[in-house]
């Protein structure tokens, strides 16, 4: 099964899009999760952060295009402080938990499947090949920092995920590992297994990853994160565990920790030197903005 995504404009009102090609008969469950999260009340949630379905094309040979918002990669321009950071973790974390809510497990909740709507960043929009260029390729793109306007994250990648009736027992899957292949649980591949506490652990090992291993300042995460990706998933915390002891986390951040700039352990000391400089000066001019940036 393989899926191509291109980008297109829609001529009603010149929005861009992407186009995702569904093949029969495996890319409906795709498409079927995604119209059953289109449905009210789901869609009307405000902790639904899933990548909204805009159209579906009936091609002639019997695939499908699905038209959808053309996002970016959530990394992409890099993070400035850790009051970012904290929205992107709790828009994400409330997205998950907005799932296992209503018995949909995601199942491949990691780095690739993250994005983020680009509109209130980019008053020009940027090429979707290449992000520091602008659409019409005549220059760089300019943006604004998500302190300054802050993005809506979205998961994305609904081609492994499952809807659960709870009337039909403990919910079971295949064990079907996706872009993050370090679950415990699919050390071995045989038998099935619960795929919440499988979730719970893509997105707590995203945050250990791209944050607390590659990122200094987020040492504040690690007891979080350690109950999130316990060996034994029976063990680890629920997705609204998770969300509560977040909550009380960010609670406890305070405004000068929530502005402090986020630093890469891969930075060169000269580099971080003027990078720190330009932190300083965006931290003067943006003083009036919530260090919490809420879209």
């Amino acid at each position: 099964y393989t899926t191509m995504v291109i980008d297109a404009t829609r001529i009603s009102d010149q929005q861009h899009v992407a186009l995702k090609r569904i093949v029969p008969p495996v890319g409906e469950s795709e498409l079927s999760v995604m119209r059953h999260l289109a449905t009210e009340p789901l869609r009307s949630d405000p902790r639904n952060r899933c990548i909204p379905l805009l159209d579906v094309l009936e091609l002639p040979d019997g695939e499908k295009l699905i038209v959808l918002p053309l996002l970016h990669p959530w990394d992409t321009p890099r993070f400035k402080t850790v009051g970012e950071v904290v929205a992107f973790f709790d828009q994400i974390l409330n997205a998950v938990h907005f799932l296992h809510d209503n018995n949909i497990a995601h199942r491949d909740c990691c780095h690739n499947n993250i994005m983020y709507d680009p509109t209130p960043m980019y008053p020009i929009p940027a090429h979707p090949l290449e992000l520091s260029r602008r659409r019409d390729w005549k220059g760089r793109v300019l943006h604004y920092s998500r302190t300054q306007r802050s993005p809506t994250y979205f998961l994305i990648d609904f081609d492994l995920a499952l809807i659960f009736n709870p009337a039909n027992g403990p919910p079971l899957a295949e064990k079907l590992p996706g872009g993050d292949k370090s679950a415990p649980e699919h050390r071995d591949l045989s038998g099935p297994c619960d795929p919440f506490p499988t979730d719970v652990y893509y997105l707590g090992n995203l945050m250990r990853r791209s944050f607390v291993q590659e990122r200094y300042g987020f040492k504040f995460l690690e007891p979080l994160l350690a109950d999130m990706c316990c060996e034994d998933p029976s063990k680890r915390l629920t997705i609204g565990e998770a969300v509560a002891r977040f909550k009380d986390i960010r609670a406890n951040l305070s405004a000068w920790k929530l502005r402090s700039r986020v630093v890469s352990r891969k930075d060169h000391t000269i580099v971080g030197f003027f990078r720190g400089l330009g932190h300083l000066y965006s931290t003067v001019r943006d003083i009036r903005k919530a260090p919490i940036p809420d879209p």
